[in-house]
């Protein structure tokens, strides 16, 4: 099949031949239509604990125990997947997220999270990523005051 002739003066013409239009370039003026983003968290949630169910065996538990902290420490977040992920939004602001890593669970804030340091000495640390190798009760506090923290 041979291509059509340009016969079209707004088109981009390919400099070799220049009879050919070359297909990859779109007409000026069209712009391709944009996705609307969802905006129901129901939604959001559905996809997040889909995801949590297929994290293997141990972590989905973890995974299962740490969606619970977060929605109870800062329940006006919004869950949602992003980059494969469950990630938690705040006004469409990203405030944290975790996923499996080699042999731990990882939880992070984004840098829309409320964090602060403490006062005393400029050189402070900021912790902003923890490894999880197992959820229990002080992990999970300290978690809970953190994310409360974070989304305020």
């Amino acid at each position: 099949m041979t291509p059509p002739l340009d016969d079209t003066p707004d088109r981009a013409v390919n400099p070799i031949f220049p009879t050919l239009r070359l297909a990859c370039v779109p007409s000026p003026g069209k712009k391709a239509a944009r996705p609307a983003p969802r905006a129901d968290p129901a939604v959001g949630e559905a996809a997040v604990l889909a995801k949590i169910a297929a994290m293997p065996g141990p972590y989905r538990a973890m995974g299962e125990r740490l969606h619970a902290v977060i929605m109870k420490s800062a329940p006006s977040l919004t869950p949602r997947v992003r980059y494969g992920m469950p990630w938690y939004f705040k006004d469409d602001k990203s405030i944290c997220f975790f996923r499996v890593a080699k042999n731990y669970l990882t939880f992070g804030f984004d840098d829309d999270a409320n964090l602060s340091l403490d006062e005393g000495p400029p050189h402070q640390l900021l912790g902003v990523a923890f490894g999880i190798k197992q959820l229990d009760a002080a992990p999970e506090a300290k978690l809970a005051t953190l994310i409360t923290k974070a989304a305020s």
